[in-house]
C-alpha cells in the first residue's frame, strides 16, 4: 500500500543518519515488544507479511509519530483486537477484564527464543520457469494496491536491469491478505540513479530492489 512507511526517495524528511554503535534494542520494553509479536503470531494465526501489513497500516501522523519499537507494538494490538485475543478495553487498562479465547495455546517463553532463531524461510518449489533471465532490462509496473506491497513507490514504472534471480518466494502480496503463499520467482532488479532521480542524479550511483516477477515486465 502508498502509505507514510514508504519513505524511500520521499523529500522533507532529511538523510538518513545512522547511530553509531547502535544497540539492537534501546530499552527493556523493545525487547518484549518483540518476543510478543513473535509468540503471538502462533495462536494468532497471522505470518510475517500480515505483520507487516499491520504496522504500515496506520495514519501518516500516527505512523511518523511513532518510535520503531512502538510501531511494532500498535500492529501487534491491532492483530489481536481483530482476532478476538484482547479488547481495546484491556489494551487501555493493562490487564486482563474478559475470560481468555477458548481453544488458543499460548507458546512457552522458552520456545521464543529458538523461534526467533529458526526464523521462517520463504523459498518454495518453482511452480513455472522464470520470465526473466539475468540481463534482462525490465520496467517496473506502476501499481498503487490498497493493501499491503513490497515494490517501493520510488521504482514503479522505472526501468532497470535484472542482477540476480533468488529463486521462488512466498509472494508477500497475497500472504499478508491470508491468501495463501503462491510462490513467485523474486529478482534483484538493479537501477542507474539518473533514471530514479533524473538528470540532477549521481551518474555513478546504483540502487538495487528485490522485486517479485509480479512486479516486472518487459521493457
Amino acid at each position: 500500500m502508498d502509505g507514510a512507511h514508504d519513505m524511500g526517495g520521499v523529500k522533507g524528511y532529511g538523510p538518513v543518519v545512522p547511530e553509531p554503535n547502535e544497540p539492537v534494542f534501546h530499552d527493556e520494553w523493545e525487547k518484549r515488544a518483540f518476543a510478543l509479536t513473535v509468540a503471538m503470531a502462533r495462536p494468532g494465526g497471522w505470518n510475517i507479511d500480515m505483520s507487516r501489513f499491520a504496522r504500515e497500516n496506520r495514519p501518516p501522523q500516527d505512523y511518523l509519530s511513532k518510535t520503531y519499537y512502538e510501531i511494532w507494538l500498535a500492529g501487534l494490538e491491532t492483530l489481536m483486537i481483530e482476532r478476538g485475543l484482547v479488547t481495546r478495553e484491556e489494551i487501555d487498562a493493562g490487564k486482563v477484564l474478559v475470560p481468555a479465547k477458548p481453544g488458543v495455546k499460548p507458546v512457552p517463553p522458552q520456545d521464543i527464543t529458538p523461534a526467533i532463531r529458526r526464523g521462517g524461510p520463504t523459498s518454495r518449489p518453482p511452480t513455472a520457469p522464470a520470465l526473466f533471465n539475468i540481463g534482462d532490462v525490465v520496467r517496473m509496473k506502476d501499481i498503487h494496491p490498497v493493501t499491503h506491497t513490497r515494490l517501493p513507490q520510488y521504482v514503479r514504472g522505472r526501468i532497470g536491469t535484472i542482477e540476480l534471480n533468488h529463486g521462488c518466494h512466498v509472494f508477500a502480496d497475497t500472504n499478508s491478505l491470508g491468501k495463501g503463499e503462491d510462490p513467485h520467482w523474486l529478482y534483484t532488479v538493479r537501477f542507474d540513479g539518473r533514471e530514479l532521480w533524473g538528470r540532477d542524479g549521481d551518474p555513478t550511483l546504483t540502487v538495487s530492489v528485490d522485486a517479485w516477477e509480479p512486479y516486472l515486465e518487459r521493457a
